[in-house]
Order: C-alpha cells, then sequence, then structure tokens
C-alpha cells in the first residue's frame, strides 16, 4: 500500500482529516525546507506537498509565484528538490510527500529518469499542474512503473465529462481546486464547493482534497466538513516572504498557523 493511500486510510477510520501544507522548496533559503518539513508534520501536517520552484508558474499568484522567486535566487532545482526528499526521509518513513510543479523540470530531466529518482528519493506522488490527462500517459506510465501516485486538479469550470476523464488518469487523491483563478485569490463559496465535491464523489472511490482559497482554521474546518483532504499553500507562503530577512523565525510561524488549523479540522470531525 502506498503512503498516500496508508495515511487517507488510517486518518478516516479515526474520522479525521488530512491536513496537507504546501511550501516552496528552498524559500527562502535551501537550508529552512527540512527542517520546517519535520516540524510541519509534527505540528499536525500528514501529507507535504513540497512545491518545485519554476520560474513560470502559471497556476500560482504573487505569493507562491514571489516564492518560487526567492528559491530560484539560490538555483534550487529539480534535483535539488529531490534530494531534499532524500534528507527528509532520513528521519521520516512515514509522512507522504507530494512533488507539485511543472512539466518543463521534467522533460528536461527525462521521465523515466526523474521517476526512478524520484521514488528512489522517497516521493509518493507527483502533480504536475500543466499536464492535462490527455497529454500525461508517458510521464504517468513511467510514475506506476516506480509505485508513485499521479495527482490531478479538477477545476471549478471542468465539465462532468472532463471530471470523469481526470478521475480515470488520477491516483493517490484528487485535488480540487476550490476557486476560479490562481492560487490565493478570490474568496471561498463552501456551498459551491459542496457540490462540486459531491459531482466528483460520483465518479471515482479516491479521497478528495481540496485547495486554492483556504485562508485560515475557519475556512480549513468548512471544506473539511464536505473534503477528506484540506490543502494550505499561500496562507504559509505568506509567513515566508513576511519573515524572508529572519528565516529562523518562519518556522515557528508556519506551525503556530498549522496547528491553529488542525485543531480546528478535529474539533469539527
Amino acid at each position: 500500500m502506498s503512503r498516500i493511500k496508508g495515511c487517507f486510510e488510517s486518518l478516516r477510520r479515526d474520522r479525521h482529516k488530512v491536513l496537507i501544507p504546501y511550501i516552496t522548496a528552498g524559500d527562502p533559503q535551501p537550508a529552512v525546507t527540512v527542517p520546517l518539513m519535520h516540524a510541519m508534520v509534527a505540528a499536525g501536517a500528514n501529507i507535504i506537498e513540497l512545491g518545485v520552484p519554476f520560474s513560470d508558474p502559471m497556476a500560482d499568484g504573487p505569493v507562491i509565484q514571489a516564492a518560487c522567486e526567492r528559491a530560484l535566487e539560490h538555483h534550487v532545482s529539480l534535483r535539488q528538490v529531490l534530494a531534499m526528499v532524500r534528507e527528509f526521509r532520513a528521519r521520516d518513513d512515514h509522512t507522504p510527500v507530494v512533488l507539485m510543479g511543472y512539466l518543463n523540470p521534467v522533460e528536461a530531466m527525462g521521465y523515466g529518469e526523474f521517476a526512478r529518482v524520484a521514488r528512489e528519493a522517497g516521493v509518493d506522488g507527483v502533480l504536475t499542474v500543466d499536464m492535462p490527462p490527455e497529454e500525461a500517459e508517458a510521464l504517468a506510465g513511467e510514475l506506476r512503473a516506480q509505485q508513485l501516485d499521479t495527482v490531478f486538479l479538477v477545476a471549478p469550470t471542468s465539465s462532468t465529462g472532463r471530471i470523469a476523464k481526470i478521475c480515470a488518469a488520477a491516483s493517490g487523491f484528487v485535488y480540487y481546486v476550490s476557486l476560479k483563478g490562481v492560487t490565493g485569490a478570490g474568496g471561498l463559496d463552501i456551498g459551491a464547493v459542496a457540490a462540486k465535491v459531491k459531482e466528483i464523489r460520483a465518479m471515482t472511490d479516491l479521497p478528495i482534497g481540496v485547495g486554492f482559497g483556504i485562508k485560515d482554521a475557519a475556512s480549513a474546518a468548512q471544506v473539511a466538513a464536505v473534503a477528506d483532504a484540506v490543502v494550505v499553500g499561500s496562507a504559509l507562503v505568506r509567513k515566508f516572504a513576511e519573515f524572508s530577512a529572519q528565516p529562523e523565525k518562519i518556522q515557528k510561524e508556519v506551525t503556530a498557523l498549522l496547528a491553529e488549523i488542525r485543531g480546528a479540522l478535529d474539533a469539527a470531525k
């Protein structure tokens, strides 16, 4: 059983929801990332979504765009991100890690090489934002061969037929984007989220995670009422921007917010 599947099944038995924080690897300095990953687990994170810095993160808003820029100032590459996962695995062989990023660095590395090195490093799943399911089979096949999950995004505008196609291609979990636009944009319409999650559930047995627009403990608890997992990104990454000149304070700030969200999810179960 994959770590991702095991995580969802274990927490479902205990009636807990999965908390998935997103951070950009190497932001604001490479040395911050691995210790923060461990600290986030201690604060209640169940799966870590680790962003691979990219020069043109088209699905991301200004907060995560800036995070990528800070990481790229230190020349953080895909191979360095994989090395960070390998370092994390030296102490944590339990918490699933999903890489989130864009196709270009993976293509440059080569699908087979990427999948092999990712598996050896301890990666559990890959979400490639700009790879639609119609074009995914070459990479997805290499990931399956290495027993890695392929996570896809479902948008609020996705048609029923499109959702069915995405669900058929996905493994691990399905990631529903809770609002139109980029990460960190707009406000959360929980009624609309609930309706779309219900539609997705009719087409897959995979767990459903919801992200984009979850800003605090209250919005996380609302989403947890209708989804299996809550993904929190921009709200955390804002702390990196705020304390980029004081990286020693980032861990405390990020884990405090995560612990607050974890508490809200557990209270709402």
